[in-house]
Order: structure tokens, then C-alpha cells, then sequence
């Protein structure tokens, strides 16, 4: 499991503040591999507010006596004083991001932006501004610079302006919204390219067909899948050649290739040049 987190004031407390409209106690990430599950259960809910975006995967949240399950591209708001159930499965590859505020002005702030109080589920879109804006919050909670607790604001009225874009958004223009699924899909692999991905388990990750997954990653990137893993893993493996004296086979498992072998054949295709002619003088081609 991965885990990161920032407290204001380094209190893992709720807080409930009024001195000024919006303010934001805390901010993290969780990310499931391994973990069989992580739960959470606060019957009496927090004193303040939490939003919680699930970027891949999917999550499974109680809700009237009934089990919901919110996949990537979805939010949830929990109001204070609302029951909070919700478990998270390593087998469903979930990655949360979430936030907790306060403020005299929340709910009028949550109106200008059109987010829903009467139903905690909502669409969100699945875009690269979410993940970034929330690492940036939970980089201010650790390092507190001068002004984070107003840039804190700040950022988290960038997330509901963004929530409010995407669901303005006419249902009649699909292709936006697939290009950030597939933007989704190629940060993942980024992020992921160590591990033995087969594109069948990146499919499954962001609940899409392989077929469909292939079909448009290939008309937004003009490659499929599977090439672009290939081509992250070879800028990986040439930068270790270059800066490393790791062994062949030792980069090879580093970026995500059991077979010593089988990586070399990869390489010379990709760069013209073997592993080991590559690391030599004059080897780049």
C-alpha cells in the first residue's frame, strides 16, 4: 500500500473553524496492491467536511443500508455529522485521493460550484488536474511555507472548478473525456511501468475492454499500449545505462523484465544497438 498525507498543524484531529470561509485541515492518497483491504468506519461522521476522488480503480461505499461501488472519475462528498462506511479492496487496484476542510462559507463556496449536497456520489471525470492539485495540498500541509493555508484554498477551489467544468461539459462531446481516460491510462503506466503489467490487468485497472482501451489509446497516442510501455521502459533502462553500472540483467528487472534476454532483444529493436554496446563510448545510436 502507498500512502501519503499532510495535517494542518500536524493534528490528525477533525476540525471544525469558522474564522474563515474555507479552510482546509488536511489532504492524502491511498493506493492498493498488495493490502487485501482498508476500511473505515465513522459512525458519527467528522466535525468537518470530506471530499474523496477516486482516480482508478474502483471502491465500495455503504450507503442507506446498501453497498455502492464508485469507480475512477467519480467523487464523494461527506457532509459533517454524516456517517462514514467505506472499504477499499487491493484486488480492485483503487487510488484515492481525498481532503478534509472546514470554514464559516462551505456550503455557499460548494453551491457557486454546483456541487451536489443532497446526493454524497457525483461525476467528476477522470483528468490529470485532480491528482496534481491534490499533491500539491499535501505537499503545502508537510512543508508549510509562507501563505499554504490561502494557496490550500486555493487549490481545493481548483478541484471544485474543474468538477464544475466536466459536468458542464455537453454529453455531446465524447472525445474530451476519452482523451483524459486515456491520459489516465498512459500516467498509470508511468507510474507502474517496474511491475508486470499485461494490458488485459491496465484494462481491468480502469474498468475499460481491451479492445476499447486499444482502439483509442492508439487515436489519441498513435501507438498502442503496449509499444508506449515498451518505449517507457527503454528511456528508463538507456538513463541506467547511462548513469549506473548495474548489470544487464539487474536493469532489465528494474524496469520490469524478468528475461535478460528477452529485455536485450527489446533494446537492440528499439535503439539499434545492444545494452552493452549502448553503454560504451560512442554506443548511442
Amino acid at each position: 500500500m502507498f500512502m501519503n498525507s499532510g495535517y494542518l498543524g500536524g493534528s490528525r484531529l477533525p476540525i471544525k473553524d469558522k474564522s474563515k470561509p474555507l479552510i482546509v485541515t488536511s489532504c492524502g492518497t491511498y493506493r492498493l496492491k498488495t493490502l487485501y483491504k482498508l476500511p473505515t468506519w465513522r459512525p458519527r461522521g467528522r466535525l468537518d467536511y470530506q471530499l474523496l476522488y477516486v482516480a482508478a480503480g474502483k471502491t465500495h461505499f455503504y450507503m442507506d443500508g446498501t453497498i455502492r461501488q464508485v469507480s475512477a472519475g467519480q467523487m464523494v462528498l461527506y457532509q459533517p455529522r454524516q456517517e462514514q462506511r467505506y472499504d477499499y479492496f487491493g484486488i480492485d487496484n483503487p487510488e484515492v485521493y481525498w481532503v478534509h476542510f472546514t470554514g464559516s462559507d462551505v456550503k455557499n463556496i460548494l453551491r457557486s460550484y454546483d456541487i451536489p449536497l443532497d446526493t454524497p456520489v457525483f461525476f467528476s471525470g477522470i483528468s490529470g488536474v485532480y491528482p496534481r492539485l491534490f499533491k500539491e495540498m499535501i505537499a503545502e500541509l508537510q512543508t508549510c511555507r509562507t501563505g499554504y493555508e490561502e494557496l490550500l484554498a486555493m487549490y481545493l477551489r481548483q478541484i471544485l472548478l474543474q468538477v464544475q467544468r466536466t459536468r458542464q461539459t455537453p454529453k455531446s462531446a465524447p472525445n474530451a473525456r476519452i482523451q483524459e481516460e486515456m491520459e489516465t491510462v498512459a500516467r498509470y503506466l508511468k507510474e507502474h511501468y517496474p511491475q508486470p503489467l499485461t494490458i488485459q490487468e491496465v484494462a481491468a485497472a480502469h474498468q475499460m475492454s481491451v479492445s476499447w482501451l486499444q482502439r483509442n489509446f492508439r487515436e489519441i497516442y498513435h501507438t498502442s499500449p503496449l509499444q508506449y510501455l515498451i518505449a517507457i521502459r527503454l528511456e528508463h533502462a538507456a538513463t541506467l545505462l547511462e548513469t549506473t553500472h548495474y548489470t544487464v540483467a539487474d536493469i532489465a528487472a528494474l524496469v520490469g523484465y524478468d528475461d535478460p534476454l528477452y529485455f536485450s532483444r527489446l533494446f537492440r529493436k528499439g535503439r539499434n544497438v545492444s545494452p552493452t554496446q549502448y553503454r560504451k563510448p560512442g554506443g548511442k545510436q
